[in-house]
């Protein structure tokens, strides 16, 4: 690896902001690029087929542009679909989000979990394998959810987005008895990278309280098993990139920098 390595950081979207986050936190020295696959979102409304032929091609060009020392996939639904087709495709080692099951579960005191994804991603047969390996007697509950995403989207774009819509969205994962809190739902694994961006808004709204498991950290912490550690802050050699596929124009600057660690992305 480079002194200073390049990370590309892929997602359909804005949701893997809040992975990057954590990884420049891990890694302030390295050299950024964001790629938003924005003409082709929302994946979740697109075929397994359709996703590899989408996003296979595209990460070659992205690799010849941009010659990453590593790639995080921060998208659970491109990670569950298109994770192994690209490892094939190419030596640049990637770093994949999948759902949390394993920790949520290990933690759950009530035994009730719910795993709150696009409808991809809790439709796919690895995770159903997570659960199978990693529930340990937890009742599970896969949530599939068709909009919070694109909510999620709007709302950091600065589009006003009701309680109402997001409440409705999050309702299904709280199962169990309201009234007794040793037998209803205790933990939420947020399983698309797109929700950590409205936790705020996720815990005022929920009916009760509840832990949320975001995969960030576990993410940064394993690029940091890849890489080593970080060798300084961000200095001149360190900026930030961000890449919209569409190519549409954006006033979204000042709202990125805290996820690019106060760099302002070009």
């Amino acid at each position: 690896m480079t002194h200073r390595p390049t990370i590309l950081v892929f997602d359909s979207g804005l949701g893997g902001l809040s992975v990057l986050r954590e990884v420049v936190r891990a890694r302030p020295d390295a050299h950024y690029v964001y790629v938003a696959d924005d003409a082709f979102f929302p994946y979740g409304h697109h075929s397994e087929p359709a996703l590899i032929a989408r996003v296979v091609p595209l990460m070659g060009e992205l690799i010849a542009a941009h010659r990453p020392g590593l790639i995080v996939i921060a998208c659970n639904t491109a990670s569950v679909q298109v994770l192994a087709p690209l490892r094939a495709a190419y030596a640049t080692p990637f770093v994949g989000t999948v759902p949390a099951i394993k920790p949520a579960c290990a933690q759950s005191q009530t035994r009730r979990v719910s795993v709150l994804g696009t409808k991809a991603t809790v439709q796919r047969e690895y995770t159903h394998a997570l659960i199978r390996d990693f529930a340990g007697g937890c009742e599970v509950t896969l949530v599939g959810s068709p909009e919070l995403a694109s909510l999620a989207e709007a709302a950091l774009s600065g589009t006003t987005v009701s309680d109402d819509a997001i409440a409705a969205e999050i309702a299904p994962c709280f199962t169990g008895d309201a009234a007794d809190p040793a037998g209803r739902t205790d933990t939420v694994v947020l399983a698309c990278t797109h929700y950590p961006l409205l936790l705020d808004r996720l815990e005022r709204l929920a009916p009760w309280k509840v832990t949320w498991i975001d995969p960030a950290p576990a993410i940064a912490r394993r690029v940091g098993d890849l890489l080593g550690p970080s060798t300084g802050h961000a200095g001149d050699d360190g900026g930030a990139t961000m890449i919209f596929t569409s190519n549409k124009p954006h006033q979204l600057s000042r709202a990125l920098t805290p996820y690019f660690g106060g760099r302002v992305p070009a």
